[in-house]
């Protein structure tokens, strides 16, 4: 097997267990959904109401004048999107991890979120 098989096998495990999860949750305006997505580099995170099949805001990494690990990053992302979320009288979301596991990068950007004021 090759690299790029074996990369593309980890990404098509990654989506069936995205889907799975959202079978389950689904954003509405009054407790909208925290999408979550990490690149090799950057993190970014999206506020969705799924009634109307909205983006309410948007986040990423690669926009913030933060430094350190990526890590680092990803809490201060965290920070921002919760920010602009309570600018707009959001203060409950619904996490959705997007197939990750909720360890290291999407951890410390879950943990930001709650610092910046969120409840899950």
């Amino acid at each position: 097997m090759s690299d790029r098989s074996k990369s593309q096998q980890r990404e098509r495990v990654r989506l069936k267990r995205h889907r799975r999860v959202r079978r389950r949750i689904s954003g509405t305006p009054e407790r909208p959904r925290l999408v979550v997505h990490r690149s090799l580099k950057n993190i970014s995170a999206q506020l969705v109401d799924d009634t109307t099949a909205t983006t309410i805001l948007g986040v990423t990494s690669n926009g913030l004048d933060a430094d350190g690990s990526k890590v680092d990053r990803a809490r201060e992302a965290g920070k921002e999107i919760a920010r602009r979320a309570k600018e707009k009288g959001i203060t409950r979301v619904v996490f959705d991890r997007g197939g990750y596991l909720y360890h290291g990068r999407v951890q410390a950007f879950a943990d930001g979120a709650r610092e910046g004021g969120l409840e899950f």
